[in-house]
């Protein structure tokens, strides 16, 4: 059976892919490992998608590059998923952060966040605190798509808004 998949990333300027990667290195300086993907850039998932569609993402990507422009997300929020195994933060949703969600699909039922650890509730719980002593509220830009396909992880383009 076939589990492969892509995902279209939002990504962030390089000065917050650099602070929220920092977030994540103290967890895991701290012992904290998890099961998220490692050594992907930090971002928020715009969407997933059967592999055959390759070739029109690229090209879509491509397209969507070119008329965004980079826009501003404020990073204001700590959050945890129901169940207690992922712990994220979370922009505030604004017009053009769901606008570019739009592009890759329905924005209903979507949460925008950028996942530092999944694991156990009661390591969730313990990796929290460090987070809340850590993060301080910030703007970032997106000004990004990454496409990477899903076990083994590959990546398959990144482009950079021009519009």
């Amino acid at each position: 059976m076939d589990n492969k998949f892509l995902c279209v990333l939002a990504g962030y300027d390089d000065e917050k892919e650099k602070y929220i990667a920092r977030l994540q290195d103290n967890l895991y300086k701290k012992g904290f490992v998890g099961t998220q993907t490692k050594d992907i850039p930090m971002h928020i998932t715009m969407g997933t998608f059967d592999t055959r569609q390759e070739k029109q993402l690229i090209e879509k990507l491509e397209e969507v590059a070119a008329t965004t422009s980079p826009f501003d997300v404020n990073l204001s929020h700590i959050g945890i998923f129901s169940g207690g195994k992922v712990l994220f933060i979370t922009p505030d949703i604004n017009r053009e952060l769901l606008a570019l969600k739009e592009q890759f699909g329905d924005s209903a039922n979507w949460t925008a966040h950028t996942t530092l650890l999944i694991d156990q509730p009661e390591n969730i719980q313990s990796a929290l605190a460090d987070v809340v002593e850590n993060f301080v509220q910030t703007k970032a830009k997106i000004d990004r798509l990454h496409l990477f396909e899903f076990w083994p992880t590959r990546h398959i383009t990144t482009v950079k808004f021009k519009g």
